[in-house]
């Protein structure tokens, strides 16, 4: 059956975009090669023009460089046309990769919103159900205040105290702080725990080093009180 009918050709796979742009790749990294061998040949065919002198082996010269410069504005055409083909290449593979990229986010986005629509739909996140537990708290809280409240309260204070008092006396303790700090003297302190500068002491000598007592009334040869006699 083969052999009357034949059989079907099979088609090769259709390249990728990222196969093409490859392919275009290689084959201007093959054009850039043979344009710097040309670069290189034309030094040399310079350098020959440079040294021969006018002449048929000057004219000679110039027609070899003239065939190497045809040869590499013909490569760097082509270099030109693949650098464009590359370029719409590049431009067709971002495209495909950012509908490719918008795809999955769109799906994730459906997952997201699925998952979001299901935990709404529980008791727990129903919205009149966290009102409610709001103004439950509310209400505890209130309670915790007003126990702490009572809680905080003096025993045995007296109630007829009467505030405006209160708030004088305060007033008249911080008149006699602020006076405190500006006469450190007048602070209240008894005069015997006061520190106050003693006088200097006189200057030495063997007179007065000695006791008042002993300067007046007879005194003996060595400044002593004389010892009275008996009668």
């Amino acid at each position: 059956m083969k052999r009357i009918f034949g059989t079907k050709k099979e088609k090769p796979p259709t390249p990728t975009v990222d196969e093409a742009s490859g392919r275009l790749t290689t084959r201007g990294d093959t054009l850039d090669d043979k344009i710097r061998k040309l670069d290189e040949q034309l030094m040399k065919h310079r350098d020959a023009i440079k040294k021969t002198r006018p002449g048929p082996a000057q004219d000679a010269a110039k027609r070899r460089a003239l065939s190497v410069l045809k040869q590499k504005k013909l490569y760097e055409n082509q270099r030109e046309q693949l650098y464009n083909q590359q370029f719409n290449m590049e431009q067709t593979s971002f495209a495909l990769e950012s509908i490719k990229d918008t795809a999955q986010t769109v799906q994730a986005m459906k997952a997201a919103g699925a998952e979001l629509k299901t935990a709404f739909k529980k008791q727990d996140l129903d919205i009149n159900s966290i009102e409610k537990l709001q103004d439950e708290m509310a209400d505890l809280m209130d309670m915790h205040t007003e126990l702490q409240d009572v809680m905080g309260q003096s025993f045995g204070v007296p109630d007829d105290i009467d505030e405006d008092d209160l708030m004088g006396e305060l007033d008249a303790l911080e008149d006699e702080l602020a006076q405190e700090a500006e006469n450190p003297a007048a602070s209240g302190v008894p005069s015997y725990l006061q520190e106050t500068d003693l006088p200097e002491a006189p200057a030495a000598s063997s007179h007065a080093a000695r006791p008042q007592a002993y300067a007046a009334g007879p005194q003996d040869e060595f400044g002593l009180p004389a010892v009275p006699q008996r009668t």
